[in-house]
């Protein structure tokens, strides 16, 4: 029999999100450890999500002093804070009511936010432009999907709306769905080709939503989350193209953009890609793309700042869209302060700049190398295999595990995944996510964090899974 060991019910997961309980768990050895408990580690290293901060990256530090002198305008007097820090200090707080980051701000944002981010986006897209009035600033990119799906969101029986969704997906997605009354339609993403998104199965998925829902949008992540794959420009313009024959609004997560790292490769919005395509598509099929300091580069997930901007959308339904914003928490001004940081950096010539450069690059090249080593670490396990990733922050690496596994979790009433990284974190203290895969089992495994404390999870990961194939082939 394979020595997947049972693991307490509590901690199961058995109904419950194997999130959530993964979760619990983690923060009982984390507690354990705290009262003298003896463990084979000294403490838990949580990969399961992307949380950079947490894991140990360091925060930009531009973003962090104007947020300081923000908060405490006193340190503008302080000699040390470069010239330009102060400078963005001052502006910002002019954008504040009362000049203080304490007010409220309006419910889509302070204008001031959604120019600089308007303007952003105008530059990346190489011109194609931008307006303040079609950005949102939201809680988190969550947040500003799950009001958008909730605005599109009716119907009842077969006639409620359904939003195609990648499987695998971000773990966070089908809840969202789920609590803003809509139906998930999955489609799956090709793994044996890198994750590619594939036509045929989009059509599959549609035509086997209709009839129990009505499909009218497709949420897309790229880079993929949490894949790593990055869409071309033929394969993002196909999509839109299915979008347009199928009258579907797309919904694309693009919070990765600023972390392409295949050589070779470059990051291309949706939008750039549609307003290059013919007035058929570019005048007609409706858009919303979300990005968020959640990115690779600033890392600031517990800010809770995002934004969406929504392009060929009915400015009726705009109107909603602002309205259903009244009715949600104000996005905190600290955050949208610093998504302006985010969008508008230092520039060269600014004192700023080189050190905000430095940092940028720092954790790009951390991100590169992590993501490198660990496919070749993953690959030269017997029983897994990963594909690269070409951006993003995480790795998806599949298990082949034995049948005797899978029939234990079968038993168990859990998936073998899900086993897996319970007993994963147990032994070892590694916190992994789940992979959510419909078909296979694979494992979700942030590598934005330091060097060596990926070097550290590897190896645990690594003597855990070996002794796991080693006591299955000694059976």
């Amino acid at each position: 029999m394979c020595s997947l060991q049972h693991v307490n019910p509590r901690v199961r997961g058995i109904g419950d999100s194997p999130q959530s309980a993964l979760q619990r768990l983690a923060a009982d050895l984390t507690r354990q450890l705290t009262q003298g408990a003896q463990k084979p580690f000294k403490r838990v290293i949580d990969v399961s999500s992307g949380d950079p901060h947490k894991a140990g990256m360091k925060p930009i530090s531009f973003v962090r002093q104007v947020l300081s002198a923000c908060l405490y305008p006193e340190l503008l007097e302080d000699k040390s804070l470069p010239p330009d820090v102060k400078t963005r200090v001052h502006r910002l707080l002019e954008t504040c009511d009362g000049g203080s980051v304490g007010s409220y701000s309006e419910s889509s944002g302070l204008p001031h936010v959604r120019q600089s981010i308007a303007e952003f986006i105008t530059r990346r897209d190489a011109g194609v432009p931008s307006y303040a009035k079609d950005i949102f600033i939201c809680a988190g990119s969550q947040r500003a999907l799950m009001i958008v799906v909730k605005l599109m969101a009716s119907g009842e029986g077969d006639a409620r709306t359904g939003v195609l969704i990648p499987t695998p997906c971000p773990h966070t997605l089908p809840p969202v769905l789920d609590e803003a009354g809509a139906v998930a339609v999955p489609y799956e993403l090709m793994e044996e080709r890198d994750w590619a998104v594939d036509l045929e199965e989009l059509h599959r998925a549609v035509a086997a939503a209709r009839g129990r829902c009505e499909p009218r949008a497709l949420y897309i992540s790229n880079p993929g989350n949490p894949t790593g794959h990055l869409q071309d420009r033929t394969s993002i313009e196909d999509v839109i193209r299915f979008a347009a024959a199928q009258k579907l609004v797309l919904l694309v997560d693009e919070v990765f953009q600023d972390s392409v790292f295949e050589a070779g490769r470059e990051f291309i919005s949706y939008k750039k890609a549609l307003f290059d395509m013919d007035k058929e598509f570019s005048q007609t099929v409706e858009l919303i793309s979300f990005h968020s300091l959640s990115s690779a580069c600033m890392g600031e997930c517990g800010l809770r700042a995002a934004y969406m901007e929504t392009v060929n959308m009915d400015p009726e339904v705009m109107t909603f869209v602002d309205t259903m914003l009244c009715g949600d928490i104000t996005t905190p001004v600290t955050g949208q302060l610093a998504l302006e940081v985010m969008t508008n950096p230092p520039r060269p010539g600014e004192p700023s700049h080189d050190t905000y450069t430095q940092e940028v690059r720092l954790v790009r090249a951390t991100l590169v190398q992590n993501a490198q080593r660990a496919c070749r670490i993953l690959n030269d396990l017997p029983g897994m295999s990963c594909r690269p990733a070409t951006g993003g922050i995480y790795l998806y690496p599949h298990l082949h595990l034995p049948p005797e596994c899978v029939e234990q979790a079968k038993a168990l009433q859990l998936e073998a995944d899900v086993l897996y990284c319970q007993q994963l974190l147990a032994e070892e203290g590694v916190f992994v996510g789940v992979g959510g895969s419909a078909r296979n089992h694979h494992l979700r495994l942030c590598v934005l964090v330091p060097s060596d404390t990926l070097d550290e999870v590897l190896a645990r990961l690594a003597s855990f899974h070996l002794r796991l194939m080693g006591r299955f082939l000694s059976d």
